[in-house]
């Protein structure tokens, strides 16, 4: 036993307790989300592997782009990327296309059934999250979604 103070001995009590809080309850949102991407996956195509649907959010946002950048932009392994990515194009949601600025790669790209797919479920999707924060007001909505951005830019590359 060491008579050094835990670390939350150097934390005062409430500030603890609110931590605590805020640690259980962005757990829930993440099992949520992880349950949500799911659903999302399934409804654009019944096939697609789990994390597909958070590959293809990603592509549309961020592609056309090469498999590597996958791997930086969502911290997933370079050979579970390159099995999902695969996986994906055999379903008919991503293409390849040779990069033009380096013929030995290739970048990804959505394909119009992923998009239209994505486009679709984006619009569900806002509906029922429409439905469930009906008693909300966008002052409430927006007023938690600047405390989200806050927090996530607090968190940014600290790996919490």
């Amino acid at each position: 036993m060491t008579d050094e103070p835990a670390v939350d001995d150097a934390i005062d009590a409430p500030r603890v307790e609110s931590l605590i809080r805020l640690e259980a309850e962005v757990g829930v949102l993440m099992r949520r989300a992880k349950r949500a991407m799911r659903i999302r996956g399934r409804m654009l195509h019944p096939d697609l592997p789990p994390g597909g649907y958070m590959v293809l959010t990603w592509v549309a946002e961020h592609g056309p782009l090469r498999a590597s950048a996958l791997v930086d932009g969502l911290g997933i392994d370079k050979g579970a990327v390159s099995r999902m990515v695969q996986a994906i194009v055999d379903l008919g949601l991503l293409e390849r296309h040779p990069d033009p600025e380096d013929g030995r790669a290739s970048l990804v790209s959505l394909t119009a059934e992923a998009r239209e797919g994505l486009d679709r479920v984006a619009r569900e999707r806002r509906v029922r999250f429409s439905d469930r924060l009906s008693d909300w007001s966008p002052d409430d909505i927006d007023r938690l979604s600047a405390m989200l951005s806050r927090y996530n830019e607090a968190l940014e590359g600290q790996g919490s």
